[in-house]
């Protein structure tokens, strides 16, 4: 056996031995033009933090994007910002061939969806609109088709801004880890709306008392701490981070927390906020005036402490992602049509830019490990 031979081998052996992955980074964009690329898929570098072009798809407007549990579907927002549209679109990806293969769609019974998640089983498919507040609620089969609607809910309270809260906007459609409950901000009428979750009957959604927000907040996105104890909610128009004490689908306030630097006084345009995998520190964005990634400490009882601020090097940060090993995270810039890749430091939750790619109107990311 050659000394080539014998290299291939103790490679083939070392990626076997390892558990070789790739990771990947889902992007859509606002390209206004359904015969444009509009989904598309990067593989992620995991020591550089470089991205590299692997696939691409058409589709409209996707404003949101989640995938299964698997990551062997992508499910995204598609029609938004359309008049008398809007619809959810699913894809099935295949790492191996490389290929994003269009499933099918149907109506998110609103205009502008913003948002969307799967069940932690994998079977529903739950999409908040904005402009045409309401949830929907779409059953999905196992090659990815999403079924039409079983349950949709409409909203139509305002709250005391006239200018952005004259009625209901839904912002997304969060399930509790366990997947027995559904949390929706509403940013509109300042409440995060709930729902138990039964799968046992036909209209999983049953409601339960709203809990009411900060007036004016404009409750925006949530997301619940790795331990499953703690919940946070940014609010887009309070320029706020609201930390809740999370039990079985009680959700008690004991902290609110500016996610703005000093010097910003007014016209908040706050966005995303994710906890890294280990739970040890929590980002949210600014756009507007900051642009910036707001970044924080988060103590023993889910409390948050102010450690700095990021620039996102773009114009309007509208979402972000973090690898689930919690080394990167990806920002989009939607005005600059840049994606940005930071190393995060584990030890200080400092970010280093390790690369930025070029994505028209890049409008949201996820990113998954195979």
């Amino acid at each position: 056996m050659n000394s080539k031979s014998c290299l291939i081998i103790l490679i083939l052996l070392f990626l076997s031995y390892t558990g070789y992955s790739q990771t990947y980074a889902f992007f859509g964009s606002y390209n206004h033009d359904k015969n444009k690329e509009g989904l598309y898929v990067y593989e992620l570098d995991t020591v550089k933090g470089s991205l590299k072009k692997f696939t691409s798809a058409k589709i409209h407007n996707p404003s949101y994007l989640t995938l299964s549990p698997a990551g062997n579907f992508i499910y995204a927002c598609t029609d938004t910002k359309t008049p008398n549209a809007g619809s959810v679109s699913s894809f099935v990806f295949n790492p191996e061939k490389k290929t994003i293969t269009f499933v099918n769609s149907q109506s998110s019974r609103g205009e502008n969806p913003v948002y969307c998640a799967v069940h932690p089983s994998g079977n529903w498919l739950i999409n908040g609109n904005y402009t045409e507040s309401g949830i929907s609620l779409c059953p999905l089969n196992i090659n990815g088709n999403i079924e039409p609607p079983v349950q949709f809910l409409r909203y139509f309270e305002g709250s005391i801004n006239p200018d952005r809260q004259a009625n209901s906007h839904i912002h997304s459609t969060v399930f509790s880890p366990d997947g027995k409950f559904v949390f929706v901000p509403d940013l509109g009428s300042d409440k995060i709306r709930r729902y138990e979750f039964d799968t046992l009957t036909k209209q999983p959604l049953l409601e339960i008392a709203p809990l009411k927000t900060t007036p004016g907040s404009g409750p925006r996105h949530f997301t619940f701490h790795p331990n499953g104890k703690y919940a946070y909610c940014i609010g887009e128009l309070s320029g706020t981070v609201t930390v809740y004490q999370y039990s079985n689908g009680e959700l008690k306030p004991v902290q609110e927390i500016a996610t703005h630097e000093d010097s910003i006084t007014e016209a908040f345009e706050s966005s995303d906020v994710h906890c890294t995998p280990d739970g040890r520190f929590l980002y949210a964005t600014n756009r507007g005036a900051e642009n910036n990634i707001a970044i924080f400490s988060i103590r023993e009882n889910g409390t948050l402490q102010n450690i700095g601020y990021q620039s996102t090097l773009g114009k309007h940060p509208r979402t972000f992602a973090i690898d689930s090993s919690g080394n990167f995270l990806i920002a989009t810039n939607v005005n600059s049509s840049s994606a940005v890749v930071f190393r995060i430091n584990k030890t200080t939750g400092q970010l280093t830019k390790t690369s930025e790619t070029t994505i028209e109107h890049v409008s949201c990311v996820k990113i998954k490990t195979y």
